[in-house]
């Protein structure tokens, strides 16, 4: 079987680029278009300067490649384009060709590889929580069903003093129900049965019920792609993870001045390595910012983890389940916040037919 390079050059995860001697890009595959968010040819009327600044790691790197003639890698380097911020990366630099004349320059961002293997380990913490669910559901239901029973048999004979316990002990076995309801959906280890979603369906019966519900006073904005193919995934559990994303923006926003913007756009740099050698490519992605108060630092990276919360009377479920949901579609989500802007990521797959697969 013969091996075609180009095909290989397009799969590659990473922003890849191929350097002359000018410095000028020669090539450059897919995911580093979408890095530097111009095309291959447009890329060719480039330096190195003039896309990573003079005085980046990236050019002082390909400047020692070039004198040494040989490979080098930075690890956990910051790299910015001109005009943004910088994102943690690992850099190699190799020469190509006896002469030294051609670079190939590759950037890992390693932001998006934790979040991937954080994504796995909050999957697999969800999966000790479905455990426990299972056993949550038949011991704590059956004592808490007979409380309740009591508290309503006593509130029927019980004077207006008694009555305002019996009415505490009732609303309080119902909030312990709740919550066991909650960490039941944990419990749910069915396969996901993928479709063809049509992700803007799903986010538009969201925004309605929203808002004539618990977004009632935000200022909701849409921003979609029209071209955006089907994703693959079942809409019922699609709409509980926007659902809960949008209300955890609503309850972060203030009344008056409250903003949340759902964007949709197309993203073919993000691949996830899945079972055995597959790799799953996600480029549909789907972003939820608000301008609330934001997420503490000491929980931004544990968000997703179960029981983990910023709300005084949260369960720390809600997130938990929307990470379990997600990765089960095979996809990843990730979150960044600041004091008044909070983007919840989200990134599915696109569907694809049974043979499309193979």
């Amino acid at each position: 079987m013969s091996v075609n390079f180009e095909d290989i050059w397009g799969v590659l995860p990473f922003p890849a680029f191929v350097i002359n001697r000018g410095n000028y890009f020669r090539e450059a595959n897919g995911a580093a278009e979408q890095m530097v968010q111009t095309s291959r040819k447009q890329m060719q009327r480039k330096t190195l300067s003039d896309v990573f600044g003079a005085d980046s790691v990236v050019v002082d790197t390909a400047r020692t490649a070039r004198r040494t003639n040989g490979s080098l890698m930075q690890n956990n380097v910051d790299v910015a384009l001109v005009d943004q911020a910088a994102q943690s990366c690992n850099v190699h630099i190799g020469v190509m060709g006896r002469d030294g004349d051609t670079l190939l320059l590759i950037i890992q961002p390693t932001g998006v590889a934790q979040k991937m293997s954080r994504s796995l380990t909050n999957m697999a913490a969800a999966r000790s929580v479905a455990a426990m669910a299972a056993m949550l559901a038949h011991e704590i239901r059956n004592p808490l069903a007979g409380i309740s029973g009591a508290a309503q048999l006593l509130g029927m004979s019980a004077n207006d003093d008694d009555q305002e316990l019996t009415d505490m002990i009732y609303q309080e076995t119902k909030r312990i129900g709740d919550l066991v309801d909650r960490v039941e959906h944990f419990g749910d280890q069915r396969r996901v049965e993928r479709k063809p979603t049509n992700i803007h369906d799903v986010l538009d019966r969201v925004c309605r019920a929203a808002k004539a519900g618990f977004a009632a006073h935000v200022n909701m904005s849409v921003d979609y792609d029209p071209s955006l193919p089907d994703v693959a995934g079942d809409s019922d559990q699609l709409q509980q993870v926007f659902q809960n994303l949008i209300k955890n923006s609503a309850e972060s926003v203030e009344k008056l001045r409250g903003n949340i913007t759902i964007r949709t756009s197309y993203n073919s740099g993000i691949k996830l390595a899945v079972a055995g050698s597959h790799t799953e490519n996600l480029p549909i992605q789907i972003e939820i910012s608000d301008n609330g108060r934001g997420i503490p630092d000491d929980l931004i990276a544990d968000i997703f983890e179960p029981f983990v919360t910023s709300k005084a009377n949260g369960s720390g479920l809600g997130l938990s389940l929307v990470s379990k949901i997600v990765t089960a579609h095979g996809g990843l989500i990730e979150c960044s916040s600041s004091i008044g802007r909070t983007v919840f990521c989200v990134r599915l797959p696109v569907w694809r037919t049974p043979k499309e697969a193979k």
